[in-house]
């Protein structure tokens, strides 16, 4: 456990870099027909839901990645799942493995966690403002 506390910074690191980048890649899949393409037909420029979302993928994921404006970044994102879940997936089913909405449902909680912790030390935006190590260092 010891190992754990001790790295808990790293691991808070890597957690946001991963969730992010996957997140980043979903928009970036749906908007550019990259890596596989778009999980259905693309939507087209500025349609509603579709398009809007994969910006926020895109955008919010690259953002919560760097680890620059990671908590706003990350209840956009939070949000954005969970209009996806409720107004998509819910309706079908109630249970996310009957309703096809298990990464809507993990994303959404995902990126809750990033907004409540935060972006942890080795984010860009502690980087930049070495002031936030000194006071996380504080609190911790």
């Amino acid at each position: 456990m010891d190992l754990l506390n001790k790295n808990k910074d790293l691991f808070l690191a890597l957690y946001r870099f991963v969730l992010g980048l996957l997140f980043a890649c979903h928009g970036a899949a749906t908007l550019f027909d990259v890596l596989g393409g778009s999980q259905g037909p693309a939507p087209g420029f500025g349609q509603w839901p579709g398009w809007w979302a994969a910006v926020i993928e895109l955008i919010g994921g690259a953002l919560v990645l760097l680890g620059l404006g990671a908590r706003a970044a990350a209840v956009l994102c939070s949000g954005t799942m969970a209009y996806a879940y409720f107004i998509v997936h819910q309706p079908q089913a109630l249970f996310p493995i009957e309703n096809g909405g298990e990464k809507a449902a993990l994303f959404c909680w995902g990126f809750l966690l990033i907004a409540v912790l935060g972006p942890g030390r080795w984010a860009l935006s502690t980087l930049l403002t070495p002031s936030r190590a000194l006071a996380d260092d504080r609190v911790s």
